[in-house]
């Protein structure tokens, strides 16, 4: 089997570890590796690719900053060096990114971010206005608020729901081992390297191992997990050695990796999601006019809305209803379903007015809305 080129996706998330940022004996970032990375993500972005990035590193940079000794911080400690860390490590971003004339914006995550449906939509949006914007989002774990129980605890993971809430259709996971292999390589020397996974079942989540250093909390179990949720969305995902210079040119001049191999494309499943998944909250009533709009692939507008059944959040799934209660659709409403009352039949021009707020155009945008009608 033919392994993808990274040239050919449109949305990459690109993921990049502690101890490839931090270099703890010098006790600072490991700026030129930085800048050869931020010029391979310059070279796919003028190319016409968009380009997110989860940056580890808050927590080792600060700690560091900050004098406290090697070894598990207790939580206050940790949070303070993340606070410290996350000025630097933005000031960085920006600096790199800057010097190919792309802006960077900060966008910091708590496991609620990305599992509470109403704060998925608004992280969501933020993410596509900035990449629409052709600015470079450098996400993180909020480690300055977050505990153990509010937590992901790895930046493996966090990048997958990222790429999954961002449709985006490759994950790549820079690390310091260069992929998946049947053993551990540095216990094991017959290892034997896997370059693509075609699913992730149960035999290669038992050869995942544990974590790796003390800057990571991923492992390559984190990583398989990680494949598991990319995959399940959509995303291509690829685990590889972030420890030579240019690590994307590397990949694409053949360099090791592992591959992991979705068996859809990032919409296929976003629209499975919300097709099959997600318990519907009420019905939103539309006008004949609203209902062949939507079959054309528009968004759902108030003005063809005639009525609303049932009470939900900003967020929830709702069943389309055609004027004789076919359905239609079902979609992750924009509006809670009394601010939807009050939008009926309404121009989306009159929606500041009529709230008092700036909101959304449409009540169900196209990205958040898939057919279910024959």
């Amino acid at each position: 089997m033919t392994a993808p080129s990274l040239a050919s996706f449109r949305r990459i998330v690109v993921k990049i570890g502690s101890a490839l940022l931090v270099d703890r004996e010098a006790g600072a970032l490991k700026r030129d590796w930085l800048e050869s990375l931020a010029a391979d993500l310059a070279r796919h972005a003028a190319r016409g690719a968009e380009i997110i990035v989860v940056s580890s590193g808050s927590i080792a940079l600060g700690r560091t900053v900050l004098g406290f000794p090697g070894g598990a911080l207790r939580l206050e400690d940790s949070q303070a060096a993340a606070a410290v860390g996350q000025i630097a490590l933005a000031r960085v971003w920006s600096e790199v990114l800057g010097a190919h004339g792309i802006t960077a914006g900060q966008i910091l995550l708590t496991l609620g971010d990305t599992e509470e449906r109403r704060r998925y939509l608004n992280a969501r949006a933020t993410l596509a206005r900035l990449v629409a914007l052709k600015a470079i989002p450098v996400v993180n774990e909020n480690d300055t608020v977050a505990t153990s129980e509010i937590r992901y605890g790895d930046n493996d993971r966090l990048a997958a729901r990222v790429a999954s809430m961002a449709s985006a259709d490759c994950l790549v996971l820079l690390s310091d081992v260069d992929g998946l292999y049947d053993a551990p390589p540095d216990r094991d020397p017959n290892a034997k390297h896997i370059p693509i996974v075609e699913r992730v079942n149960a035999s290669v989540e038992a050869i995942a191992g544990g974590p790796a250093s003390e800057l990571s909390r991923g492992g390559m179990r984190t990583k398989v997990e990680a494949g598991r949720i990319a995959t399940g969305a959509g995303a291509h995902m690829l685990i590889a050695s972030g420890k030579v210079m240019s690590p994307l040119a590397a990949i694409e001049s053949g360099g090791r990796c592992t591959w992991f191999l979705p068996h859809e494309n990032p919409g296929q499943a976003r629209k499975r999601w919300i097709a099959g998944v997600l318990a519907p909250r009420g019905s939103i009533f539309v006008d004949a006019g609203a209902a062949s709009a939507l079959n054309r692939g528009r968004s759902l507008l108030p003005a063809g809305i005639t009525r609303v059944e049932g009470h939900f959040s900003r967020g929830d799934a709702v069943v389309v209803r055609a004027p004789d209660g076919v359905e239609v659709a079902r979609g992750l409403v924009s509006y809670d379903s009394g601010d939807a009352n009050r939008l009926l039949g309404k121009a989306s021009a009159e929606i500041e007015g009529i709230l008092g707020f700036k909101g959304r155009s449409a009540i169900i945008h196209r990205d958040d809305l898939v057919l279910t009608g024959a």
